[in-house]
């Protein structure tokens, strides 16, 4: 099934170069379908404050996790190879987003983010990997998929490498589905002992450019 487009956005995106040195661009505006999806396309995503004001950014630099560049060490190797932990897309996606809003670190992701990013699944925009054990959901990731682009947005385990085994597996399913570019936003120690790294924003939006022209699917 092809994502459906949504109305567009009543908003002009700004320029994401008048973002400030962290990356905030702009505050307002709304989570419709089509403003979020004009937002990614513009290497724009949103990320509220501790308040739930919406504020819209692109950071310079911009992490992205190269896609031939995954490290996956020998133990994670031996703990999929177990099967113990069993992976599936697309099968729990409201239930990741939800799971990765419940984190005890805290989180971004707002009751209107959570809505949000439903409806967008449900238009075909975006999409999870589910990782589980004995029937119960125990990790996973979901993110923004347009053409050969994927933007990560969020993971959550319940066991021990657990956001690990989904985030190989993403891995593995965007390059056999042809996608290009996988953006992590943040780049983090955690993120870069997987394998994460960052570029400049003039050459994330070159690589977003060509990736979202790619005719792939998730």
């Amino acid at each position: 099934m092809l994502p459906i487009e949504p109305p567009p956005s009543r908003f002009q995106m700004p320029s994401p170069l008048r973002a400030s040195p962290e990356g905030l661009l702009a505050a307002g505006g709304d989570l419709e379908p089509g403003t979020i999806l004009a937002a990614y396309r513009h290497g724009i995503f949103p990320w509220p404050d501790g308040s739930g004001r919406v504020l819209w950014w692109s950071p310079d630099p911009r992490a992205l996790m190269p896609l031939d560049g995954f490290h996956q060490s020998r133990s994670l190797q031996r703990l999929r190879r177990r099967g113990r932990l069993i992976v599936t897309a697309d099968r729990a996606c409201p239930d990741v987003i939800r799971a990765c809003g419940e984190r005890a670190e805290g989180t971004w992701i707002t009751d209107q983010m959570y809505d949000a990013y439903v409806r967008l699944h449900a238009l075909g925009w975006v999409h999870s990997i589910e990782v589980w054990e004995d029937a119960q959901l125990v990790g996973g990731v979901y993110g923004v998929a347009i053409g050969g682009f994927y933007a990560a947005e969020s993971m959550f385990h319940r066991v021990n490498n657990a956001s690990k085994i989904a985030l190989a597996a993403l891995v593995e399913r965007l390059t056999a589905r042809g996608f290009t570019l996988l953006d992590v936003q943040f780049k983090t120690e955690h993120l870069a002992t997987l394998g994460v790294i960052e570029i400049r924003r003039a050459t994330y939006l070159h690589h977003l450019r060509e990736a979202t022209a790619i005719s792939a699917t998730f």
